[in-house]
């Protein structure tokens, strides 16, 4: 089975990631990790992506491409595997579809987590932590016992700078730009799947099934 996952921040794409990955026994793979894995082990494509990265440049179409094609074909890909963070442009899409077509390989679904944007803007902006013991807790869903003190160690808990709402709303306008293209895109295929991701997560999990033939 092979899917690519899709859905703004703060939409739970990696606790469901994991989940689909342990129930059809395929390899999560995230750009990120293909990227660190590459220039932990200095190949070339990692070399070439850290000339980038060290610059404070975007890694190149090109070169994410490739790692991507490279990853795809170890062993452990033979069954399938769910695509996370990849593709992020229709230029991506149109390059994996390629590389799909020239194995006579066949993408089964685009997998879309819809969260709207005010339901992540309280998700994300109400969490917080704990920089002592790395406790986490919500203001609204699960708050500490003692307003802004954790309940584990007792210190003060705070917001991440990736959680207030000025940076969040600029995540999900950069993702809207983004991935709205590339859903039309595996719409216009007949390939994009949706799943409400305003619901529990084992609820989310139930659907997601659903969606993949279960």
């Amino acid at each position: 089975m092979k899917i690519i996952l899709l859905g703004p921040p703060g939409a739970g794409k990696g606790t469901q990631a994991k989940s689909i990955s342990n129930r059809y026994s395929i390899p999560h793979i995230s750009t990120g990790d293909i990227f660190r894995k590459n220039i932990s082990e200095n190949t070339p494509l990692g070399v070439e992506a850290k000339k980038y990265i060290d610059n404070g440049q975007l890694v190149p179409d090109s070169v994410t491409i490739d790692m991507v094609k490279d990853r795809l074909q170890h062993d452990d890909c033979k069954k399938g595997y769910l695509l996370d963070g990849f593709p992020r442009t229709v230029a991506q899409a149109e390059a994996l579809q390629e590389f799909l077509d020239s194995r006579n390989e066949k993408l089964d679904t685009a997998l879309c987590i819809e969260v709207p944007s005010e339901f992540i803007l309280e998700r994300m902006t109400g969490r917080r932590v704990c920089p002592s013991c790395g406790a986490s807790y919500h203001i609204k869903f699960n708050p500490p016992a003692v307003e802004g003190k954790c309940d584990v160690c007792g210190s003060d808990v705070i917001q991440r700078k990736d959680d207030t709402v000025d940076t969040v709303k600029e995540r999900l306008d950069v993702y809207e730009r983004q991935t709205q293209p590339l859903i039309d895109f595996y719409k216009d295929k007949n390939l994009l799947s949706t799943v409400d991701g305003t619901q529990a997560i084992n609820s989310v999990f139930e659907s997601i099934c659903k969606v993949l033939g279960e």
